[in-house]
């Protein structure tokens, strides 16, 4: 009797002692650190929070959401610089796509049209929560206004830097990248400093000149290439230019007239030729006997400027930055 007494005795606290152990384990177990041994939510991505803003822009207002999952793009500058921030997109224009943006001709991005010309059932395909333009589509707004929030971030050639900075102030407001928005734009306005400094000690001038299929245009102060005067501190070689978009038709004859310090080249035909034509070299339109007697050339100062930053994509935080620093790269 007293044998089997002492075995129910025992049974009991081996259960006592069991049920302890178990608890302690599940303590151990909910409070392990997470670094050892990730759950399905902790490898999950967070989605990035976002409210309703109102961005008012050249054409008008947009009201959206912050954050925007399905981006339509169709400003290179504006693309360059949301990949710089690591934003993804989802539709973008294919042709001409300059090469260092070479990444969105990849069939995960849609085709979405031309610069000039915008595929609108392409875009309405994908129901984009957002769409971002500037000047070569800003007479498509209203059309592409009607399929999902459209907000105009183009540069304004008079107030160049000004404008893309604004510009790159919205991105920021839009995608919630304001601290890295603030730190590149620092970093622009010191180099735009020293270069702005070493040019005009430098006491030299310059002449802009775009280059297209054997013609010539001339730029100057508040153009669409004025920034090399307005902004990096080359006194013009004419300040008279005309102001317009397609620039001042000029010839070989100007340029020598003009004797610049420096000569400016665009070359449009590189990276704008039409389908199957063979593009006309820019160097060959300009290199003749008379332009061999300016002080540009005699010199060494005529500068072939990208035309995938300055032509395609200006006004980027990518692009903004390659030429001010091509220009920085050339006064010697």
């Amino acid at each position: 009797m007293k044998k089997n007494v002492l075995m129910i005795i025992m049974t009991v606290m081996m259960a006592v002692v069991m049920a302890a152990c178990g608890n302690n384990n599940a303590k151990t177990e909910t409070t392990e650190p997470a670094g050892n041994a990730a759950t399905p939510t902790e490898n999950a991505a967070t989605p990035a929070e976002s409210k309703e803003v109102t961005i008012t822009h050249k054409l008008g207002e947009a009201k959206l959401q912050t954050n925007p999952q399905k981006v339509v793009v169709f400003d290179f500058g504006i693309l360059d610089s949301l990949d710089k921030l690591g934003v993804e997109v989802a539709g973008v224009p294919q042709a001409n796509i300059p090469p260092y943006l070479k990444k969105y001709e990849d069939k995960k991005y849609a085709n979405v049209g031309s610069l000039k010309e915008p595929d609108f059932e392409a875009i309405n395909a994908l129901d984009p929560d957002l769409i971002i333009i500037s000047g070569r589509q800003q007479d498509a707004y209203e059309e592409l206004n009607k399929i999902a929030p459209t907000v105009f971030l183009g540069v304004d050639n008079t107030k160049l830097v000004d404008s893309f900075k604004e510009n790159m102030i919205t991105l920021g407001q839009i995608f919630d990248k304001q601290a890295q928005i603030d730190e590149e734009l620092v970093k622009i306005d010191t180099s735009i400093k020293d270069i702005h400094d070493k040019a005009t000690s430098s006491g030299k001038n310059g002449l802009i000149v775009l280059a297209n299929e054997g013609k010539l245009s001339a730029y100057g102060a508040g153009s669409r290439f004025g920034i090399i005067h307005d902004v990096l501190g080359f006194t013009p070689a004419d300040a008279k230019i005309e102001v317009s978009t397609h620039g001042q038709s000029v010839t070989s004859e100007f340029i020598a007239e003009k004797n610049p310090d420096y000569l400016f080249v665009v070359d449009r035909s590189s990276v704008v030729a039409a389908e199957g034509a063979e593009a006309t070299s820019a160097k060959d339109t300009i290199e003749n006997d008379l332009v061999k007697n300016t002080k540009a050339f005699k010199e060494g100062h005529i500068v072939y400027l990208d035309p995938n930053y300055w032509y395609l994509s200006g006004g980027g935080l990518v692009s903004m930055v390659e030429m001010i620093n091509e220009i920085g790269a050339a006064i010697k």
